[in-house]
């Protein structure tokens, strides 16, 4: 398991919505949506795109890490979602981009925003047959890509399979795998049974388990939850710090810690962890100078690498 405040959780609102959009930013989520795409009819596009644009320019909108789901790039309104993005006062920090079947939609995305959203990065939905054949090329498609998201109901509509986890257990699979092959992020599909929060756990347990970075919330009640099955426990934390204090004491040289034969990865792993997910103490000590570092800092290029220890001396 590896884990990350990048993308434990993301809730959408949809455009039309603007009476949800502060609420959406003080939900909790990691990443709070405004979305175009399928909660708006087709004939109000240019009045959401219009509306968007306040959800990025609230005071509030700094409490999450702010993202627009467009349309398809296969259809007109997905390049007029973006040149709308690209004119906003304030831009976005992730361009989710639905139907993501090959590169080619990165590349679209990353020259229609081109300078003017220099920092906005992109999550690409995985939803379709041919998306899934090509998600390793997907998410090897640039820098400013950050993750995949597997895109459950499309996906299992267009193959005619089940919406279970076995039904799409092999689709599941190869989204991971294409993300970490290209050191990026992978997002589960939404929970879609709003008021059945143990069935919840139990998919977002087998979606960490698979390797998955976070999960879709379709409603704001299900992100406590989902949030905590993507974070480490005390317990987890525990031992990363243990594993931490015997590198800096041993030199970072291989030692052992409750058993276990630990060397560098172990402590690197440790010390990410400890960074992302640790709260701050205070130090009352007149000679302390150094604190834990925020798990609210800006993500920086390690939030790619695993947050987690090694459960083994073999693992790396």
């Amino acid at each position: 398991m590896r884990f990350t405040r990048y993308c434990r959780s993301l809730l959408s609102t949809p455009a039309m919505a603007v009476e949800r959009y502060t609420k959406s930013h003080q939900s909790g989520a990691d990443i709070a949506m405004v979305d175009l795409e399928d909660s708006v009819p087709p004939a109000r596009k240019e009045e959401a795109r219009h509306l968007a644009e306040e959800f990025f320019a609230l005071p509030s909108a700094k409490l999450a890490r702010s993202a627009v789901r467009i349309n398809t790039l296969s259809g007109p309104d997905g390049l007029r979602d973006l040149i709308a993005i690209a004119r906003y006062r304030v831009k976005p920090d992730l361009v989710l981009i639905p139907m993501a079947e090959s590169p080619r939609d990165i590349e679209i995305a990353a020259g229609a925003l081109g300078a003017d959203c220099p920092e906005t990065e992109f999550l690409a939905v995985v939803e379709t047959p041919l998306g899934i054949e090509h998600a390793p090329a997907i998410a090897a498609a640039g820098h400013r890509l950050r993750g995949l998201v597997f895109g459950s109901a499309d996906y299992a509509f267009a193959v005619g399979a089940r919406l279970s986890w076995d039904a799409l257990s092999h689709a599941r699979g190869r989204v991971v795998n294409s993300a970490r092959a290209a050191g990026v992020e992978a997002m589960d599909a939404p929970f879609f049974e709003v008021s059945d929060l143990v069935g919840l756990r139990r998919e977002a347990g087998l979606a960490r388990d698979f390797g998955f970075s976070g999960k879709i919330a379709v409603h704001p009640r299900q992100l406590a939850l989902i949030n905590e099955m993507f974070s480490p426990d005390e317990e987890l934390l525990e031992r990363a710090r243990r594993v931490v204090a015997a590198g800096l004491e041993n030199g970072r040289s291989v030692t052992v810690v409750d058993g276990v034969m630990v060397g560098m990865p172990f402590f690197e792993a440790s010390q990410r962890l400890i960074e992302q997910f640790d709260p701050p103490r205070p130090d009352v000590s007149p000679h302390a100078h150094h604190a834990h570092p925020s798990p609210h800092a800006p993500h920086r290029p390690q939030d790619h690498a695993p947050t987690d220890p090694p459960t083994h001396a073999t693992e790396k």
